[in-house]
């Protein structure tokens, strides 16, 4: 296993992840091929992925922004950011919290139309968002809706777009780390551990800030570094979360 610590530890510090340990040697759900389990995050190219929409529904609701932010470990690479025609009107409340209006994608390209450019830019990198969930079905329900894509295999698809790729979510990782706070919303968790964020809920701007957070979160000894413990760890961390919010309903 790459990364370990001169004490003989699992992580770079030396120190164990109680209960970690052992997950890099099982089968984990959720990982995509190109990256081998025991592959330390830090050597594993990933993008730091953000949408900005009209509305929170994926089935129903469009894209309007599309924010990209390349990095290895904690430096970036590269960003790419697309403004998009959702072909219908943009409601007032989602303005409001983006500040994208009509007239602001009115000549811009429908996502068919940067589709194809969406597509390439999403291979060999390992998809990331922060509350992941929200971008990944907005990505995938756009290319849904393109029918050239419709019929691709996932073997075929980037790791961002394969049903049964887990995406880096920080969020989960927040809402153990910073547990002890109230709020675990990106512009909190950036404030408390320093990282600028000056132009929130625009798409490569909150890509870019997402993705300094988890750079930040994999220098904490709590957080395993090897590709396959962080995924099998992050899942937990989400089904514990699910359940501890459906108990106290």
């Amino acid at each position: 296993m790459k990364g370990g610590g001169a004490e003989g530890g699992c992580f770079p510090t030396g120190r164990h992840y109680p209960g970690i340990a052992h997950l890099i040697r099982v089968s984990v759900e959720g990982l995509a091929t190109e990256w081998g389990p025991e592959t330390d995050l830090a050597e594993i190219p990933w993008v730091s992925i953000d949408t900005e929409t009209t509305g929170r529904d994926a089935k129903v609701d469009r894209v309007v922004e599309v924010g990209f932010v390349y990095m290895k470990g904690d430096e970036i690479i590269d960003r790419k950011g697309w403004l998009i025609n959702p072909e219908c009107p943009i409601p007032v409340e989602a303005s409001n919290v983006h500040g994208i209006l009509d007239a602001d994608v009115a000549s811009k390209p429908a996502f068919a139309e940067v589709a194809d450019e969406i597509f390439e830019a999403l291979h060999n990198v390992l998809p990331h968002a922060y509350n992941a969930d929200f971008d990944k079905g907005f990505v995938c329900e756009e290319f849904q809706r393109v029918k050239k894509y419709q019929s691709i295999p996932d073997a075929e698809r980037p790791p961002a777009l394969r049903a049964n790729v887990q995406w880096v979510d920080p969020l989960d990782w927040a809402r153990e780390l910073h547990k002890e706070h109230k709020s675990r919303a990106l512009g909190a968790v950036c404030e408390r551990l320093g990282i600028d964020l000056e132009n929130a809920h625009r798409a490569t701007d909150d890509a870019e800030a997402s993705g300094h957070v988890m750079a930040a979160f994999l220098k904490d000894s709590r957080v395993p570094r090897p590709y396959g413990a962080l995924i099998k760890e992050q899942r937990r961390l989400a089904r514990q979360f699910e359940f501890e919010r459906v108990r106290w309903r």
